[in-house]
């Protein structure tokens, strides 16, 4: 599952143009996060936090989940 998020973690601000914005992948291509960002000191803030502090996908396998898309 690709998931995308178009709110700046830093700034908490939405990022009305993705596609010229600077971003983050984390995942192995067919399933990851896309994070876009405000501006790349947000960027540099993000990645600076560490993979300890940074947004993460966690598996949940209830019954309820539905895959949208």
């Amino acid at each position: 599952m690709h998931i995308r998020t178009t709110t700046d973690p830093i700034s908490g601000n939405e990022v009305s143009i993705p596609e010229t914005a600077p971003c983050v992948y984390d995942g192995d291509g067919e399933n990851g996060l896309e994070i876009y960002f405000e501006s790349e000191p947000d960027r540099q803030a993000y990645l600076a936090l560490g993979k300890d502090h940074r947004i993460t996908l966690q598996a949940n396998d209830i019954d309820e989940f539905v895959e949208q898309g």
